[in-house]
């Protein structure tokens, strides 16, 4: 097993965030905390710095200050974190206006990579979107362009959050090239909290109308923290997307069947697995080893 890293970690009061920081302090990481809030569970025992990250001034300070109080009691002064990983950001449309929407994102993220890199971290991991791939902030209902849903597509979204997605992948692509940095970009699914299973799933099963915008896919918050945990050890990759999803698709009988039934005109472009999810992992298991533990079906029963 690896020693554990420092980590700065952007955005880590919200919805993923409070679920990836815990399962990074299981794997052995120390874990400091760059959010505008503080942690929602004082148990944790995670230290927040308020972190405008829109100020590249605030965004450099705070990627080599203390991790908490008990670094004033160490020799050294505190140094750059082996690894970065910027989740911080308007999490949909519609929380602000378009403009500020975009603007805020595309700023913080630029200034979270450059310093991170202009500071020496090697490794950086964002948080870019589901949304890039169209049709979830889509104007009129659109289709999407084909089946799976792979990393490797041209997109051309229309919303201000799920461009400023994009902007944010195109800055990690430049600056990784730049500096010679690991940069990976998760394209993160539909998160789902622990206690969502049962309050939502009975819907997104029984009417699949709305879970178009998230490509009938998620991931669970806790295996996000996974998938964040595998790209701080995966070394040598330079730029990469990842779609950060799991395994299966949410329905009833198989992905084939069920696409053909929902998304008639969309081309199938290659052989899907059974139950794979239409927003696919393929990738991220294959490169980074990610096993899910939390497939939906664990936690509802559609039979029940």
């Amino acid at each position: 097993m690896s020693s554990g890293k420092r980590i700065v970690f952007t955005g880590g009061s919200g919805k993923a965030g409070r679920h990836v920081i815990p399962y990074l302090l299981s794997k052995g990481h120390k874990v400091l905390n760059l959010d505008l809030v503080d942690f929602p569970d004082p148990s944790a025992g995670v230290f927040t710095l308020k972190t405008d990250l829109t100020k590249s001034g605030q965004v450099f300070n705070a990627l080599t200050t203390h991790f908490n109080f008990e670094g004033y009691e160490e020799k050294n002064v505190p140094s750059p974190p082996d690894a970065v990983i910027h989740f911080a950001a308007y999490a949909r449309n519609m929380l602000v206006p378009d403009n500020e929407c975009y603007a805020a994102n595309v700023t913080s993220t630029y200034n979270v990579i450059e310093a991170a890199c202009k500071l020496g971290v090697r490794k950086i991991i964002i948080a870019s979107s589901e949304t890039t791939y169209e049709v979830c902030f889509g104007q009129g209902g659109i289709d999407y362009q084909c089946f799976p849903l792979t990393e490797d597509m041209d997109l051309n979204p229309m919303d201000s959050y799920a461009i400023s997605k994009l902007c944010g992948e195109r800055v990690a692509r430049g600056l990784a090239r730049r500096f010679d940095a690991d940069i990976y970009a998760l394209r993160i699914g539909n998160v789902i909290e622990p206690h969502e299973y049962e309050r939502d799933f009975p819907k997104y099963i029984n009417q699949p109308q709305v879970r178009k915008r998230n490509a009938w896919s998620y991931i669970d918050a806790r295996d996000l923290g996974q998938i964040c945990h595998l790209g701080v050890e995966k070394d040598g990759l330079g730029f990469q997307v990842f779609n950060a999803t799991n395994d299966t698709i949410t329905a009833t009988f198989p992905t084939r069947q069920f696409l053909e039934q929902w998304c008639p005109n969309t081309p199938i472009t290659r052989e899907l697995e059974e139950w794979e999810a239409p927003l696919t992992n393929k990738k991220t298991r294959e490169v980074l080893g990610f096993q899910e533990e939390h497939d939906w079906r664990k936690y509802y029963n559609p039979g029940s």
